[in-house]
C-alpha cells in the first residue's frame, strides 16, 4: 500500500509538472523582479478593478489587477487598435480567505505578448507564450481580457 501511494504521488507530481509550460524560467524571474522592484502594487489599478474582486478566471477566486504607466497612458488615448510595446499588466490571485495564490504577468513586446505565472512563493509555473495563455487570451482586446482598449 505504501509503495502504491508513493507511486501515485510521483505520477501526480510528474503529470502536474508536465502540464506547465515554463519555456523561459530566467526571463520569467527577471520580469517578476522588474515588476516588484517597480512596486507594481502602487501602480494604477485596471479599469473595473479598483479593488480586489471575485473572478471566474483560472487565476484564483479573487483578483487585483495593476497596470504600468505605459498602459495608463494608453488608456487615455482613444482609438488604439492594440496595446503599445512595453505595456505590463500584473494580476494577483487570492483564495477566498485572502491568501495570495498566484501572480500573473503579461508584457507586450516587439514580437507579441509574453506571459508568466508564478505560485505564491514566486516560482514560475508558466512563461513565454504558453499555449494555455495564448488560447484563453485570444478572445481578448489585443489579448487582454479583463478590460478593453480605449
Amino acid at each position: 500500500m505504501r509503495l502504491a501511494r508513493g507511486l501515485l504521488f510521483v505520477v501526480t507530481v510528474a503529470t502536474t509538472a508536465a502540464c506547465r509550460q515554463n519555456d523561459d524560467p530566467n526571463g520569467a524571474e527577471a520580469l517578476l523582479a522588474e515588476a516588484r522592484d517597480d512596486d507594481y502594487r502602487a501602480w494604477l489599478r485596471a479599469p473595473g478593478y479598483e479593488e480586489r474582486r471575485p473572478s471566474s478566471a483560472p487565476h484564483s477566486d479573487n483578483v487585483e489587477i495593476f497596470v504600468n504607466d505605459v498602459v495608463e497612458d494608453a488608456l487615455a488615448d482613444d482609438g488604439l487598435s492594440e496595446w503599445p510595446v512595453g505595456a505590463l499588466i500584473v494580476k494577483d490571485g487570492y483564495t477566498d480567505d485572502g491568501t495570495l495564490e498566484l501572480t500573473s504577468l503579461m508584457q507586450k513586446r516587439e514580437d507579441g505578448w509574453y506571459w508568466a505565472e508564478y505560485d505564491a512563493d514566486g516560482n514560475a509555473l508558466y512563461s513565454g507564450s504558453p499555449d494555455i495563455c495564448v488560447d484563453c487570451h485570444d478572445s481578448g482586446s489585443d489579448f487582454v481580457r479583463a478590460f478593453t482598449l480605449p
